[in-house]
């Protein structure tokens, strides 16, 4: 416990890490307060079958990613995931499209273009949603007189200006978080969200089982203990590598290397999961549209089929398909994320070698293969923890807003986004001669 404290000192005693934790923790208090502003021209008083019809499937989890904003019907109802669905696009297309690679290709000043690319996809999105959002209302039990101004163009129109206002105002502070603060801005607010929902859930979960002679308090208590195994197999994925092991030589006047000059070796580290949460994440986005359109088309044969088999988050054919995308997702994100190639012609340049893998092209082949090997039992892992809130569901009868937090898409972003947090400031504390917080021991000094 003395080591945590005297940490945490250190944290403070850094001024640049504290004014970047101190502009994130002000931005997230933003977002949150935010998230209880309901739209003008509703009656929040009437609301009650809103947050009823959330508490569990697919918009239950998209609840509990807008950190309740959903279903108080707010002006970030809509959240970050327009801008994550935006995301998905641009980075699918950068796959077909030249104009899209080539500015892949030039650095900063590309990266900047496609982000303003996604911000305007983003607002269009937005402009779709919006709409689509204030007329479902209904669909969920909301009266007609909790539209004091009714459901014409002088609500709508200012409505779905508030609602893509508060979205991409929502982008704005997770830009700034990753910009001004700690951690990735986006991952954070939809952390945040998250576990702003789960007290409430995990509430539900105990009078279930206490009043109504479910199980009783022993069943939680099962329930924590294989919740903590998860939190961990979670934190296996995100953090097992496989060590390549790396040796250096002297670059001869032929051009070839003298071998073990150095006598030196440092390791690779490839990641089991190299593209942590954002396969889940994208993969969870691609998961609303079944039953949007299933909805839109509800009054036909194919629209009840497709609501009947993509509508229950818990059901079989969702978390068929859901384990595929992101099985699919993660070998696309890796592969984008990871330049094997990159890595073998900076290997060669440093005059570093592959023990029995000749350098340049061959390198890169092998580090592909590598990859490939291990990002299999990645996503296959990835895929099994994301459908264990259905599994937890059908097979232990746990409430489905507290499920959404057994395993599954909740559960991983907030341990890959705690995990990276804690790695960057991390790496505040080495840089400044600090044992960090993932390392024991006294601070280290600087002679």
């Amino acid at each position: 416990m003395k080591k945590f404290f005297d940490t945490i000192s250190n944290i403070w005693k850094i001024e640049e890490l504290r004014n970047r934790i101190i502009i994130t923790l002000g931005l997230l208090l933003v977002y949150r307060f935010g998230a209880q502003i309901a739209l003008p021209g509703i009656d929040t008083t009437q609301l009650g079958n809103l947050e009823t019809g959330t508490e569990g499937g697919i918009f239950g989890l998209l609840d509990a990613f807008t950190g309740g904003a959903f279903s108080k019907a707010s002006v970030f109802a809509l959240g970050i995931m327009p801008y994550i669905s935006a995301s998905i696009v641009v980075q699918l297309m950068g796959i077909a499209i030249p104009y899209l690679q080539k500015l892949q290709k030039e650095g900063e000043s590309g990266r900047k273009t496609i982000n303003q690319i996604t911000r305007w996809l983003t607002i269009g999105i937005c402009i779709v949603q919006a709409p689509a959002y204030l007329l479902g209302l209904g669909a969920f039990g909301v009266p007609e007189s909790a539209f004091l101004l009714g459901k014409g163009l002088d609500f709508m129109i200012p409505a779905v200006v508030i609602l893509v206002t508060g979205t991409v105002f929502a982008m704005w502070l997770g830009e700034k978080i990753t910009d001004k603060g700690i951690g990735n801005g986006i991952s954070l607010l939809i952390m945040i969200g998250i576990i702003a929902t789960m007290p409430q859930s995990f509430v539900q979960e105990w009078v279930s089982r206490t009043t109504e002679n479910n199980g009783g308090i022993m069943f939680i208590l099962i329930e924590v203990i294989i919740w903590f195994v998860v939190i961990l197999a979670s934190v296996l994925l995100v953090m097992a590598t496989r060590q390549i092991p790396v040796q250096y030589a002297r670059r001869t006047a032929s051009g070839g290397y003298e071998k073990n000059i150095t006598g030196s070796r440092q390791y690779i580290p490839l990641k089991l999961n190299a593209s942590g949460v954002m396969p889940i994440i994208f993969a969870q986005a691609l998961m609303f549209l079944p039953g949007m359109i299933g909805g839109a088309f509800d009054d036909t044969s194919a629209g009840s089929w497709i609501q009947v088999q993509f509508g229950d988050m818990f059901g079989l054919a969702y978390n068929l398909l859901f384990a595929f995308l992101i099985i699919i997702f993660t070998y696309f994100y890796t592969a984008i994320t990871v330049p094997t190639n990159k890595m073998a012609d900076d290997l060669k340049r440093s005059g570093g070698f592959i023990p029995g893998t000749r350098p340049g092209k061959e390198t890169g082949d092998f580090l592909d293969k590598i990859m490939s090997l291990i990002t299999f039992p990645g996503s296959i892992f990835l895929a099994l923890l994301a459908i264990l809130p259905a599994i937890a569901v059908k097979l232990m009868g746990i409430q489905p807003g507290w499920a959404l937090f057994y395993g599954g898409t909740s559960l991983l972003i907030m341990v890959g986004v705690a995990i990276d947090t804690v790695q960057q400031v991390n790496s505040y504390l080495l840089n400044r001669h600090y044992d960090g917080l993932m390392k024991s021991g006294k601070n280290r000094k600087v002679s």
